[in-house]
């Protein structure tokens, strides 16, 4: 099983969970990050780091998120065919991080 990372990251992306991820599986998008699930152990540490309640387990992930898992394991992929690096360092959040975590209700 995997971690997938949903639309609610989209304009904010927070790093918190980076930092506590032991197999660094996330990557970075210009607007949101992803999980590759292939390297995802599931050991559910990101998932409370999030300010945004972004990550699912993918048992779990919302109706209205059901690409989820599919768009993280393409764009991962993606980014890795590119040459792309996982994101292992806390970055500062994208300047509209604070609008969109009170959109979303946070």
């Amino acid at each position: 099983m995997t971690h997938v990372v949903t639309s609610n990251c989209l304009n904010c992306k927070f790093t918190d969970c980076v930092l506590v991820c032991p197999v660094d599986c996330f990557y970075e998008m210009e607007k949101q990050l992803v999980i590759d699930p292939d390297e995802c152990i599931d050991c559910s540490a990101c998932v409370a780091e999030c300010p945004v309640e972004a990550i699912y387990a993918e048992d779990e992930i919302p109706d209205n998120e059901e690409d989820a898992l599919e768009f993280n394991t393409n764009e991962a992929a993606r980014i890795k065919d590119e040459g792309g690096q996982p994101i292992t360092d806390q970055k500062d959040p994208l300047p509209t991080a604070d609008d969109r975590k009170a959109e979303l209700g946070f």
